[in-house]
């Protein structure tokens, strides 16, 4: 976990940007890679930018701490339904 936490500090914005997230995580949930010939990204993208913007202007977040937040949400909820199951 120290490894983990030492990367995550130690990595910048020009690093991050560098890196195809889909593809790096893919490979251990192929399904990152098949959903796009699948899902309807257009209709869901734009549900998620009407929540990213009200987290906004609910609460003057930046856009990338909106998009932090809601990330941080959904995760909590996949966490707290599965437990449930």
């Amino acid at each position: 976990m120290n490894n983990i936490e030492k990367i995550i500090k130690e990595t910048n914005e020009s690093n991050q940007e560098k890196v195809n997230w889909t593809k790096a995580w893919s490979t251990k949930y192929p399904i990152l890679k098949q959903y796009q010939k699948e899902v309807d990204i257009k209709k869901y993208s734009t549900e998620i930018r009407k929540l990213l913007n009200f987290i906004q202007n609910d609460y003057s977040y930046s856009d990338e701490d909106a998009m932090l937040v809601l990330k941080d949400i959904l995760a909590h909820e996949y966490l707290d339904n599965k437990k449930k199951k």
